[in-house]
């Protein structure tokens, strides 16, 4: 299942975000991961959740970070959760290739069965079709 937090900067969606990586950490059987561009959430989460810092790594495009996240579940088939935080910063802000993005992963959440959860920073009434019906 792939969920999308939608709503513009300072809006508490990275509140939400954590919140809802402390819940699965105490009820997940599998592995939580954490996606970020930095390491702010590194004192947000404890030691079971892996943070991951795409600033280590050179992902410029969707494209790139859906490879990313495929070689993530390839690796580990015990992933349960993986949320990512302010995908924006990450990849673009182009909807139309977050749309894509979307619907490129959506398969991969369901055939793993894997929960994603994306923050990202646009006011829904922007979003299309595509985003709107992932938004949480």
């Amino acid at each position: 299942m792939v969920q999308v937090i939608l709503g513009e900067k300072g809006t508490g969606k990275t509140k939400r975000l954590i919140d809802a990586v402390h819940v699965a950490e105490a009820e997940a059987a599998g592995s939580v991961v954490l996606i970020n561009k930095d390491d702010r959430h590194l004192f947000d989460v404890t030691h079971r959740v892996r943070l991951v810092n795409t600033s280590e790594f050179e992902i410029d495009s969707y494209s790139a970070f859906y490879g990313f996240i495929c070689g993530m579940v390839s690796q580990n088939y015990d992933i349960a959760h993986i949320f990512i935080d302010s995908i924006f910063k990450i990849a673009s802000d182009d909807l139309g290739q977050f749309e894509e993005f979307l619907a490129a992963i959506e398969p991969i959440a369901q055939k793993f069965n894997i929960k994603i959860v994306i923050t990202a920073s646009l006011n829904p009434s922007l979003a299309g079709a595509g985003i709107l019906k992932f938004e949480k």
